[in-house]
């Protein structure tokens, strides 16, 4: 088994890379995943997301985009999003 600093990444860092993340529908919602994102990437600005609410309006989705240095860097991102209270999905 390789350890983490063998593994190879198929993704060449730095890039922008997009990250979709969906919950029920709040006000806050935005600004609270920019929050999370900002612990990991704090150049990451209220313009890097994109919002859109679902068909019938109960779940919004975000779409931030993230410059990401690193697979470790991502991996934390995701990780904290997904353990925040307010979201159901990261993809």
């Amino acid at each position: 088994m390789m350890s983490d600093d063998l593994k190879t990444s198929i993704i060449e860092f730095p890039l922008d890379f997009p990250i979709k993340v969906m919950g029920e529908q709040h006000p806050e919602f935005a600004a609270r995943v920019l929050d999370v994102v900002q612990q990991h990437a704090p150049e990451t600005a209220a313009s890097d997301i994109n919002t859109r609410p679902s068909s019938k309006g109960n779940y919004i989705s975000a779409t931030v985009v993230v410059r990401a240095e690193s697979q470790q860097q991502l991996d934390d991102i995701y990780r904290s999003l997904s353990s925040h209270p307010m979201v159901k999905v990261v993809l």
